[in-house]
């Protein structure tokens, strides 16, 4: 090998010794996640009473309050016509609501930075199921906090949120969370595939 490829060479080890490490101390740090839920999140209304809602209908017939939901179960959606992850869940949220209206939960969705029309057309596609609200200003998207959608919480009969969703959810995980908030338990919040940040 000639003297000026030697260098070369050199730092091709030296780069490929650096990738090992790199790739090492990968592993290690997900290594430390083993055994627990990737997908678990925080949010601060976790525990806290839920904001307060009083929107009128997209259909503009009427208007829907959290307080007339007291004593119920409470699965809030936002959602808007551009989100693909929201499509994917639609059919999901619309069967669970029907499954579990009987059992006192009630299911609303909220139209996050849409235009009104699109909102209609798509459920007028996909089924309407339950109340969908439009928001103004996305005042009450941003009592909640609302990152980027599809985001969906979970308020008890005491009006507390006990679970948030962030992402496109499924009726296996619907079902799973409902079943826990009706047996007195607290689920666990969870982000999902497919979550569109807006910020």
């Amino acid at each position: 090998m000639s003297a000026d490829l030697r260098p070369r060479g050199r730092w091709i080890r030296r780069g490929a010794v650096l990738a090992a490490i790199a790739a090492l101390l990968l592993a290690a740090a997900f290594g430390t996640r083993f055994g627990r839920d990737p997908t678990l999140v925080d949010s601060p209304l976790i525990g806290q009473p839920a904001p307060p809602i009083d929107l009128i209908r997209l259909d503009g017939e009427a208007s829907w309050s959290l307080a007339d939901q007291a004593g119920d179960i409470v699965v809030v959606n936002f959602w808007a016509s551009w989100c693909v992850p929201c499509r994917e869940e639609h059919d999901d949220l619309v069967a669970a609501a029907a499954q579990y209206e009987r059992a006192g939960v009630s299911f609303v969705g909220i139209v996050y930075q849409d235009d009104p029309s699109q909102a209609v057309a798509f459920l007028d596609e996909l089924g309407h199921g339950y109340p969908h609200l439009v928001d103004p200003g996305s005042r009450t998207a941003i009592d909640y906090g609302v990152f980027g959608i599809p985001e969906t919480y979970f308020i008890d009969r005491d009006g507390t949120v006990v679970a948030k969703v962030t992402g496109a959810s499924d009726l296996e995980l619907l079902t799973r969370t409902l079943d826990t908030i009706l047996a007195g338990d607290v689920p666990e919040s969870a982000t999902r595939p497919g979550y569109q940040n807006q910020r």
